[in-house]
């Protein structure tokens, strides 16, 4: 990669015989519109409270806390990194954090994971997302995943049903 005379990044590569192709790549103003500084994220409700409301709450978050104390006692710096970026994904921004944790709820639930349903449904309460939100969430879940993600479906409806109730 070379620089271009504006200062515009350059990939070069050969393509057969010697010949050598460029192409310009350029920067999007994509990173300079995005917020640099984002404000951490206000809880209506504390991770207390949800487990209060909800037995399958207060279990998830118990084994939760518990299994991250092992890959924190680990110290593995790709895995730190990779947690930073889970979390400062997910604070307040451009996207309020209750829609980006309503997306995460829908993606989750699209991939048929558990664990990341009961924690994007947990979130998404403890952020003052209704009940209705959450299950339009798993709706776009249902029709991006299809039926394979009923089963899982019906044990968000359960979460929901505890902590809404």
């Amino acid at each position: 990669m070379s620089l271009g005379p504006d200062s515009t990044p350059i990939w070069e590569w050969e393509h057969g015989h010697g010949h050598k192709k460029k192409l310009p790549i350029p920067i999007s103003d994509t990173l300079s519109r995005m917020p640099m500084e984002r404000a951490e994220t206000s809880f209506i409700f504390t991770e207390q409270q949800a487990a209060e409301k909800s037995e399958i709450a207060r279990r998830f978050l118990n084994t939760r806390s518990r299994l991250n104390e092992f890959v924190h006692a680990a110290d593995n710096h790709l895995v730190k990194r990779f947690f930073n970026i889970d979390h400062n994904t997910y604070v307040e921004g451009a996207v309020p954090a209750k829609f980006k944790e309503l997306m995460g709820l829908a993606v989750s639930a699209a991939l048929r994971c558990d664990d990341c349903i009961n924690y994007h449904v947990i979130q998404s309460f403890r952020l003052g997302a209704t009940r209705g939100e959450q299950e339009e969430s798993l709706n776009v879940a249902l029709v991006v995943g299809g039926s394979i993600v009923i089963p899982h479906l019906r044990r968000a409806y359960e979460l929901l049903h505890e902590l809404y109730s």
